[in-house]
C-alpha cells in the first residue's frame, strides 16, 4: 500500500527562532491529533536543518531539504551536498521544484544527476514536475510532464524509482491562489502512474506515492486527496501555519 504523505516546503521563509516555534507547534499537533497513517515531512531552509533534526528525533515527522547539489563535494561555493544533508539527519530532499527550474535554470538533465546523487546517499527524493499556464491552455500538459519524468527518472532502475516520491505541481497554481480541480489533479496523477507502469511495470508504479502541490489548503485538501492516484500533498504557503498544515494532514478520509 502506498504511503500517504504531506510535506511542507517552507521555501525561503522563517528565521531560526520562528522555524523552531513552528516545528514545535506542528510536532505537538501531530502527536496529539493525527490519527491516520500519514507521513508528515517538513522541509525548511538549510540553516534550520541541524536544529530541527534535534527537535524531531523522537517524533514521527520526517525532515527534508529543499535542494541538493549534483556534486558530492568540491569547490562549489554556496551549494549543499547530499552527504552533508545525511550527516545532519535529513531523510528527504525536494528536487526540481518549478522555482528552481525557473529562477536557477535547472534542466531535466541536471535533475537526473541530482536524483542519482540523492539516491546514492540514502536520501528520498521528492521529484517535482508540472506545466506552466501556456502549456495547460494549449492542452499539452500530459506530454510536457511526461518529458520531464522521462528525462530525469527513466535512467533509474525499478528499485531506485521505488525509493522516489513524485510531486505534480501545475506551475500556474503555485503561489497564485489558483488550484487545479480535484478532477484535473487526479487526471494528471493517473497519466504519471500509467507512464511509470509502461516503463517499470504496474506493480512498481502502484508502489510510488504521487503528491499534488499547488495552493492546497484545509478547505480543499480532502477533495483533492480523494483522487485514487493522489497520495498526499507538497504544501507551500499553508505549511507556514501550523494549524493549516496539520489540518491538511488530517484531511485523508
Amino acid at each position: 500500500m502506498r504511503k500517504k504523505i504531506v510535506a511542507g516546503n517552507w521555501k525561503m521563509n522563517k528565521t531560526l527562532e520562528e522555524g523552531q516555534s513552528l516545528t514545535s507547534e506542528v510536532k505537538h499537533m501531530v502527536n496529539d491529533e493525527l490519527q491516520h497513517d500519514v507521513q508528515v515531512v517538513v522541509c525548511p531552509p538549510f540553516i534550520h536543518l541541524s536544529t530541527l533534526q534535534a527537535m524531531l528525533k523522537d517524533s514521527s515527522i520526517g525532515l527534508g531539504a529543499q535542494d541538493c547539489s549534483e556534486h558530492s563535494s568540491g569547490a562549489y561555493t554556496g551549494e549543499t551536498a547530499a552527504p552533508m544533508l545525511r550527516s545532519v539527519g535529513v531523510q528527504y530532499v525536494i528536487l526540481g521544484h518549478s522555482e528552481r527550474r525557473e529562477h536557477f535554470g535547472e534542466s531535466n538533465e541536471l535533475l537526473a544527476k541530482k536524483m542519482d546523487i540523492a539516491l546514492s546517499h540514502g536520501l528520498t527524493p521528492i521529484f517535482c514536475c508540472g506545466e506552466p499556464l501556456q502549456i495547460r491552455e494549449s492542452e499539452g500538459q500530459n506530454e510536457y510532464v511526461q518529458q520531464q519524468i522521462k528525462e530525469s527518472l527513466f535512467h533509474l532502475s525499478a528499485d531506485e524509482v521505488q525509493k522516489t516520491i513524485i510531486a505534480y505541481e501545475p506551475i500556474w497554481a503555485i503561489g497564485t491562489g489558483k488550484t487545479a480541480s480535484a478532477e484535473q489533479a487526479q487526471e494528471m496523477h493517473a497519466v504519471i502512474r500509467k507512464q511509470l507502469a509502461g516503463q517499470y511495470g504496474q506493480e512498481t508504479a502502484d508502489s510510488i506515492s504521487i503528491l499534488y502541490g499547488g495552493s492546497v489548503k484545509p478547505g480543499n485538501a480532502q477533495e483533492i486527496f480523494a483522487g485514487a492516484d493522489v497520495d498526499g500533498g507538497l504544501i507551500g504557503g499553508a505549511s507556514l501555519k501550523s494549524r493549516d498544515f496539520v489540518d491538511i494532514a488530517k484531511a485523508f478520509s
